[in-house]
């Protein structure tokens, strides 16, 4: 071939990959022939014909190429901060009855969660126990990473249902490391719930793929956050129930892929309050229970 009767508009190391390209100037009559050429394989059409049949081929690559997913918006179903001030309503109330021995309860005895007397059936210890907290900073720290992550599943999953969630994967999350746990094991705190609401998150928004993209890192995002967000904070001195925060993870990480499995949107605001109402009741049932025991 002369170079001023014919021109390569394309090439490749094998024969088989101009083949889409070749159907296509067939299809619109614009002659060309496949010429090996320098170690590698040329599609020629005459010089005269360059520019339509390049034009012809971008407008096949326009028309056939694979649309761009666009992930989904995240949905608001509700606002955060009256689930986050109910939280924050239990967990400063609680202290106060605790220091005035209301009831005449021992609430710190009846409440923590006691790794023997839960395997022997004191379910309730597995609640209570998030309500209570051993000094003024342990409450101040949990009254914070319990509002920005319980906030967020709140705004997300609704004040309601998100924190019957979070108080559920907090509950669970004990049980779990009372089972782990030595006979004399206890602790108290609202910790275990707090990383609960974030293995909560971290799934739900996986599995709604709201990170979802091109890139498997991307649609992992939200796992691969909160994973990391647990070992910078979940991980403390000797004082930090490491294996409850892991456990309270886990816990939280099920129920969010649970919460996908259904339209949250049917929950309504009657769903939500009731959810919610649930979630109090739940902790009113249990100290009822701690206390009669």
């Amino acid at each position: 071939m002369t170079n001023d009767e014919r021109q390569s508009i394309r090439s490749a190391r094998h024969r088989e990959a101009l083949t889409d390209a070749s159907l296509v100037l067939t299809a619109v009559g614009i002659e060309h022939r496949l010429e090996p050429l320098d170690h590698q394989w040329h599609l020629t059409v005459q010089a005269a014909d360059a520019d339509r049949a390049i034009d012809q081929l971008e407008r096949y690559r326009h028309e056939n190429r694979k649309p761009v997913a666009v992930p989904p918006a995240p949905r608001v179903l509700g606002r955060a901060w009256t689930g986050v001030l109910a939280y924050l309503l239990v967990i400063w109330l609680l202290p106060t009855l605790e220091g005035e021995q209301a009831f005449g309860w021992d609430w710190r005895a009846i409440g923590a969660m006691h790794a023997e007397s839960v395997r022997d059936g004191q379910w309730w210890r597995t609640f209570t126990a998030l309500t209570l907290h051993g000094d003024l900073a342990h409450l101040v720290g949990n009254s914070l990473f319990g509002a920005v992550f319980g906030g967020f599943i709140g705004r997300h999953l609704g004040s309601g249902f998100g924190w019957l969630l979070i108080l559920l994967a907090g509950a669970m999350g004990n049980g779990a490391n009372a089972l782990i746990q030595g006979d004399d094991f206890r602790s108290i705190g609202a910790s275990t719930a707090t990383f609960g609401a974030l293995g909560v998150g971290a799934t739900f928004f996986w599995r709604q793929g709201y990170f979802s993209g091109r890139s498997w890192k991307r649609n992992f995002a939200p796992a691969f956050a909160a994973i990391a967000l647990l070992a910078f904070t979940g991980v403390g001195d000797e004082n930090t129930d490491v294996v409850a925060h892991f456990t309270g993870f886990t816990a939280g990480a099920l129920l969010g892929l649970m919460a996908t499995t259904f339209d949250l949107r049917r929950l309504g605001h009657s769903g939500q309050y009731l959810s919610g109402a649930l979630a109090l009741g739940l902790l009113i049932i249990a100290w009822r229970s701690a206390a009669g025991a």
